[in-house]
């Protein structure tokens, strides 16, 4: 399966090649690529018909593009399915809604029904209070400062 993935490959690599010189070679609006070098001979060796001729070719080859790409698709996907047999299904990546507890996560416990404690914190010593209860020192500020009258 590999080596028809790959020669199927190098098939449609060659097919890309040729479909560009095809579409370089054709004369457009500005006189085409093969004009611009001087190469006016693709019209004379092919006789007054040429459009007609490198449209043809270049529908063909186009068609030819077009089932060698999905052909290439398939086998990618053969082959990729062959390397990995136990890969059944793309794993999901939607994330539990917030406030709901997740199914993979046992750790986590549904938020509490009970109101919130009104009383004050402990009136502990800053210094033996966990990091994340110690106050938050205020910023000094300028007091307003009265002058004796």
């Amino acid at each position: 399966m590999l080596t028809t993935f790959y020669i199927v490959g190098t098939i449609f690599f060659v097919v890309c090649v040729v479909l560009i010189l095809i579409i370089l070679i054709q004369k457009g609006r500005g006189g085409g690529l093969a004009s611009a070098f001087g190469g006016g001979g693709a019209q004379q060796a092919f006789g007054s018909k040429t459009g007609d001729v490198l449209t043809w070719a270049t529908s063909v080859i186009f068609g030819l593009f077009l089932i060698l790409a999905v052909s290439l698709n398939l086998l990618a996907n053969a082959v990729h399915h062959e390397a990995d047999p136990n890969r059944s299904a793309p794993v999901s990546t939607d994330m539990p809604s917030a406030g709901t507890p997740s199914d993979t996560n046992p750790s986590t416990e549904p938020p509490s029904t009970q109101p919130p404690s009104t009383e004050p914190p402990s009136q502990q010593p800053a210094s033996q209070q966990p990091a994340s209860l110690a106050p938050i020192p205020a910023t000094p500020t300028a007091a307003p400062t009265t002058q004796p009258e």
